[in-house]
């Protein structure tokens, strides 16, 4: 085990934060990074690195790859931050990063983690097929205002609800089609500033997906899941889990749920678990989009994107300086 001289929060994107050419410049590194990825298309079975690095771009953002892809990234990224002195204080991850980060904290293998991302993007992916659903975004609704117009609409139109609550200004909302495009004129009137229809293959987060939950909950039964060895903010509460059953249990109902990312960066940013807030929170694997959300909301925390060689290289120096202020 590395000696690990830093401890930093840690958080993990989730669907969207893929693109092509995605940890290309990690396969070469040296070391556990480089190792992982060169071993990921043997333990998914099929090649996910030539789409990863190649694209095309439609092919890498279908659920069952773009997820599997975000987890390699990042798990490669905590593998060289390790070999680095640099290791989680806590842990969080928007939804498929909820993985992630249970990887970087010991509660899943790095194989197992890709392998149930895998599984969990496939089953996400044949719903979405069966049962045809849509996802919006909203901006400028409270997530309380967005789930009384959803309750409003789904009493006539079928199932819409409230599935993501980003940040305060933002929360996305997943149901049947229907019911999602009723909902956009009725959450303009209650006053949203946009409601922007996104590009996803099914209704995530929302009770259309109970069979896909279903059959990834028997999967999941056939993992070990072990006690994270730093806290880990669970999507469906947005409270600390320690133990490997309250965490099994999050996943479970994870694709049901919606995922309470606002409550939880509340917390980490508020010093949940160390009692002050922390000047570095780091968001680890591709993409800046959760930084993005934060950084105007938390002014005292430096968010810090960490997805690339140059940004991993420069990370040791940046958190000697600040220990050393």
């Amino acid at each position: 085990m590395q000696n690990i001289l830093h401890r930093v929060p840690m958080i993990f994107p989730g669907q969207a934060s893929q693109s092509v050419g995605m940890a290309r410049d990690l396969m070469a590194l040296p070391g556990a990074a480089g190792e992982f990825l060169r071993s990921v298309d043997g333990i998914l079975g099929f090649d996910l690195t030539p789409i990863m690095f190649d694209g095309p771009i439609e092919t890498l953002t279908e659920t069952r790859n773009a997820q599997p892809a975000i987890l390699a990234h990042s798990v490669a990224v905590v593998l060289a931050l390790r070999e680095r002195g640099i290791g989680p204080s806590l842990v969080a991850g928007h939804s498929l990063g909820e993985y992630s980060a249970a990887a970087a904290a010991g509660a899943l293998s790095c194989a197992d983690a890709l392998r149930a991302v895998r599984r969990r993007g496939e089953l996400m992916f044949a719903a979405g097929a069966e049962v045809p659903g849509a996802m919006a975004a909203v901006m400028g609704l409270s997530a309380d205002q967005v789930a009384a117009v959803c309750r409003e609409v789904s009493a006539i139109h079928g199932v819409v609800v409230l599935a993501n609550h980003n940040s305060d200004v933002q929360v996305a909302i997943s149901g049947e089609v229907a019911a999602v495009a009723a909902a956009g004129p009725a959450l303009t009137a209650a006053g949203a500033k946009r409601v922007i229809p996104l590009n996803v293959s099914g209704a995530f987060h929302s009770p259309l997906l109970e069979g896909a939950a279903t059959a990834f909950r028997a999967f999941l039964a056939t993992l070990p899941i072990h006690d994270p060895d730093v806290p880990l903010v669970a999507n469906v509460t947005a409270a600390a889990v320690t133990t490997a059953a309250a965490l099994g249990d999050g996943f479970g109902r994870q694709l049901t749920s919606p995922v309470r990312w606002h409550e939880t960066m509340e917390g980490i940013a508020a010093g949940l678990g160390a009692g002050a807030p922390p000047p570095f929170i780091l968001e680890v694997g591709p993409g800046k989009v959760l930084t993005g959300l934060a950084r105007r909301a938390y002014p005292g925390t430096q968010f810090v994107p960490v997805g690339t060689v140059e940004e991993i290289e420069a990370l040791p120096a940046l958190l000697a300086d600040r220990a050393g202020n």
